[in-house]
């Protein structure tokens, strides 16, 4: 990819995307609460000409701008929410909120699809109804469900919705496409073993929880490795274990924290099952015995393939092959977008965010080390002005 591939209109504002998105890097807010994200959305969208709507999902914004006669409706999307992780490193835009940080890039996201509707808004030329969702609380807590819930579709129809995300790892600046399942679904496990405490020094008259956790642990790890054929994709990870606050003393109870990730309902159903079956079996041959309270978090996020080509296609015929990130595999990652996507036909895709060791964008996301690649903002945002304008009819389908 080369500059020139770039409008020149969106070039001439690098830097000034690069401040915002250093900007809001360095203001991060948790979902549901990203009031001054959104204030600063809603202020830029309306200040380019966009008809502006607040509120849904709370802290949602949607921008709407008609061109022209068409009667297609284009949606496309970006996450505005942070993460609660301390930031690590000295960069000079650190985030300012202790315990917060965009560790995932929904800074680079908002910043893009920004960039593109000021772009967008300056030279109208595309012939149909764009609507821009910026959600709230992508990180576990639904935002994008949680607009819907509050009439997203109803009053802005969409033909198809479209979102981007960044991954690191990946060539800077390349996107990547993958038709049907792509994003896992995401569940959240808590067991909670219920054993007897007593003195550290006289175990015999104990039923030892944190022994319990601890085979309840790695039997768990036996799930993927027998129980789910080889072809396929899941994970069972133990992501908190905690118990006991002394040393000379055994505790009553200990708690298992789980995620579990799949590709396909019948796997989720079974995995979890299994998940349930070993924490009851290892508890009773211990003597104690296990609570297991489980969460669905979001379902398997499934790509349309008419519209994941059309996105696919857009790039190809942008950037040629080199553009592309090819053979891009399933990702573990959970993804909420997936409730849009089961509601209106869609795609979300990938853009590199750098690879190389110690490279820019290449510490991997929900890491304190993490960052969002500045150099990915112009392409990003031509790619959002060019996909509109083609679904909208100025471009060659």
């Amino acid at each position: 990819m080369t500059e020139t591939a770039i409008p020149e209109a969106i070039l001439a504002r690098e830097s000034e995307m690069r401040a915002l998105r250093q900007d809001l890097h360095a203001h991060p807010e948790l979902g549901f609460k990203e009031s001054r994200t959104s204030n600063l959305v809603a202020e830029r969208l309306r200040f380019w000409g966009y008809e502006v709507h607040r509120g849904l999902g709370g802290t949602g914004v949607v921008g709407t701008l008609t061109c022209g006669s068409s009667e297609r409706r284009l949606g496309l999307r970006a996450d505005m929410d942070a993460l609660p992780i301390q930031e690590a490193g000295d960069r000079p835009y650190r985030s300012l909120h202790v315990g917060c940080m965009h560790a995932c890039g929904h800074d680079g996201h908002t910043t893009m699809l920004l960039a593109a509707a000021c772009h967008l808004a300056a030279t109208r030329d595309f012939d149909g109804t764009l609507h821009l969702i910026f959600q709230p609380a992508e990180e576990g807590l639904g935002g994008g469900r949680r607009m819907i819930e509050d009439g997203l579709f109803d009053l802005f129809p969409c033909d198809a919705v479209f979102a981007m995300h960044n991954v690191p790892g990946l060539p800077a600046g390349r996107f990547g496409f993958r038709a049907g399942p792509f994003t896992a679904s995401a569940d959240t496990v808590v067991i909670t073993v219920h054993g007897r405490g007593g003195h550290a020094a006289m175990p015999a008259e104990t039923v030892d929880p944190v022994v319990v956790g601890s085979a309840i642990v790695m039997a768990l790890q036996t799930v993927v490795s027998r129980n789910v054929a080889s072809t396929d994709s899941a994970v069972v990870t133990v992501g908190a274990f905690q118990a006991g606050q002394a040393a000379n003393v055994i505790p009553a109870t200990a708690s298992l924290q789980l995620t579990v990730r799949t590709h396909d309902a019948a796997l989720r159903e079974r995995v979890l099952r299994r998940v349930h079956e070993i924490a009851h079996a290892q508890a009773e041959s211990f003597g104690a015995r296990a609570e297991v309270v489980h969460t669905p978090v979001y379902p398997v996020l499934i790509n349309h393939e008419r519209e994941t080509e059309f996105a696919r296609r857009v790039a190809l015929d942008w950037l040629g092959p080199e553009g592309l990130i090819a053979d891009l595999p399933l990702q573990t990652g959970a993804e909420d977008f997936a409730y849009m996507l089961a509601a209106r036909p869609g795609c979300y895709f990938v853009i590199g965010n750098g690879a190389g060791e110690g490279g820019a964008g290449a510490q991997p996301l929900h890491s304190p080390a993490y960052d969002f690649n500045d150099a990915c903002l112009p392409i990003g945002a031509a790619f959002w002005a060019r996909l509109a304008r083609r679904y909208l009819g100025t471009e060659p389908a």
